[in-house]
C-alpha cells in the first residue's frame, strides 16, 4: 500500500482531533495488521469504493470515545451509550471525508459509518489488501487507524 493513500487518512485524523476536538494526537508506529481484529473496543468503520475499494477503521479506547463525544456535544458523557457511538461515527465520517477530498483523483465514494463496540471485534477488508495499523496516543488515551485498500 502506497503512502499516497495512507497519508490523507492520517492527515484527516490529525486535522479532526487537533482542530475540531482540540486534542493533540501523536503517531506511535506503522505496520501490517497481525489479525483482523479491531485494536480497541470502540471502532467507526467506513467502506470506500470507486477507482479503489477498501475499508477504513478508526479504533479507540472507551476513554477517547467518551472525551471526544463530550467535546463534540459539549456535555459530560460518562457511559458508552448511543450518543457516544453516534459521535464516533461522525468523527469517522469527518476523517474519511477529509481523506476522500485529498484523493479526489480516484473518484472515491464513502459509505455511511458503522460503529461497533466490544472486545476483539473482527474486521473485514478487501481480499489481498494487506491491511495496515497506524497507532496514535493522546492525553485521552490510545486510538488507531486500521485500513486496507486495493486501487484499480
Amino acid at each position: 500500500m502506497d503512502v499516497d493513500y495512507i497519508n490523507p487518512v492520517v492527515a484527516g485524523l490529525e486535522e479532526c482531533f487537533n482542530t475540531m476536538l482540540n486534542c493533540k494526537i501523536e503517531r506511535t508506529g506503522l505496520g501490517l495488521m497481525e489479525n483482523n481484529q479491531a485494536l480497541y473496543p470502540v471502532s467507526g468503520i467506513i467502506g470506500i469504493s470507486g477507482k479503489g475499494v477498501g475499508t477504513i477503521v478508526l479504533s479507540m479506547t472507551e476513554s477517547v470515545a467518551l472525551k471526544a463525544a463530550s467535546t463534540m456535544l459539549m456535555a459530560e458523557l460518562t457511559e458508552l451509550d448511543d450518543e457516544v457511538l453516534d459521535a464516533v461515527g461522525e468523527i469517522t465520517n469527518i476523517v474519511c471525508g477529509a481523506a476522500k477530498a485529498k484523493l479526489a483523483q480516484y473518484s472515491l465514494s464513502i459509505s455511511l459509518p458503522n460503529v461497533i463496540s466490544g472486545e476483539h471485534c473482527r474486521l473485514h477488508f478487501p481480499p489481498n489488501s494487506h491491511p495496515i495499523l497506524i497507532p496514535f496516543r493522546s492525553a485521552w488515551g490510545n486510538l488507531a487507524i486500521q485500513l486496507g485498500f486495493n486501487f484499480l
